[in-house]
């Protein structure tokens, strides 16, 4: 299984999930022109997916969806709420409606040779959903997004061999910077995003020995640094006393904003 970023942050996201014989593209917050730049980067096309996998409606999670939808005609996946959302998106265009595909938050379904979970994650949309995505051979899921975690999002991401998770914010950047106080408030809020703390406690839970990557995503670009995302994961695994690893113990890289990442292949 191929298993890459082309964007994740704050200003846009877009990654991608295949094998052989299927591929998907979770979610489109990007332009057209730089979703097919990194599905070039690894050979691939925008017109070889065979599934566009919505996780919520806000922009930097569709805006690119109106130009791919028309363009290339590829089914989307996405939660009744969700897609009521998206139609009443007038920045998007006209999407055909034959394209929607509803799907339920823990009800998994398939598409080729993959298995596809959806499972609900707590954030300020109309019904979102991160995604578990597994064939006969590997398992992965993206999970972004997210105000806090709980024990059926431990459960979807445990027995992974790769995962992209949230690590949006660093606690005390968000505190002391610029954004107005309730935005801060919703940010750090349930309904909000996970923090790099946040973000390595939950992934020492569900570390195990074969994960072979973890990127860490959907990095705020005024709360957050790489490195300090980065660092601050690690750190936050290697002191769990719960988990016998170290945050050396694995590959964990950060999603560039802007960049595909490297691509991991399972």
């Amino acid at each position: 299984m191929d298993f890459f970023s082309i964007a994740s942050g704050s200003s846009g996201n877009c990654i991608c999930v295949g094998d052989s014989n299927t591929h998907v593209m979770i979610d489109a917050g990007i332009s057209g022109k730089r979703i097919e730049a990194g599905m070039n980067k690894y050979d691939y096309t925008t017109a070889d997916m065979d599934g566009l996998l919505v996780t919520h409606e806000h922009s930097d999670h569709v805006s690119g969806l109106g130009v791919i939808s028309r363009k290339y005609h590829i089914p989307i996946y996405a939660t009744a709420g969700t897609i009521k959302a998206i139609r009443s998106m007038k920045s998007l265009g006209a999407i055909d409606d034959s394209l929607f595909h509803e799907i339920k938050a823990d009800e998994s379904f398939v598409l080729g040779s993959l298995k596809i979970h959806p499972f609900h994650i707590s954030h300020d949309a109309a019904d979102p959903v991160a995604y578990r995505i597994e064939n006969d051979k590997s398992k992965v899921a993206v999970c972004t997004d997210l105000g806090y975690y709980d024990s059926n999002i431990v459960e979807n991401l445990t027995g992974l061999d790769a995962m992209l998770l949230e690590a949006n914010h660093d606690i005390h950047m968000l505190e002391v910077g610029a954004y107005p106080y309730p935005l801060k408030q919703r940010i750090l809020g349930n309904y909000g995003h996970l923090s790099n703390e946040a973000s390595g406690k939950l992934l020492s839970t569900v570390l195990h020995d074969n994960v072979k990557h973890v990127f860490l995503g959907h990095l705020s670009h005024e709360n957050n640094y790489p490195d300090l995302a980065y660092e601050t994961v690690r750190l936050e695994v290697t002191m769990d006393e719960r988990t016998p690893y170290t945050g050396n113990d694995f590959n964990i890289t950060v999603a560039s904003r802007c960049e595909a990442s490297e691509r991991v292949v399972i």
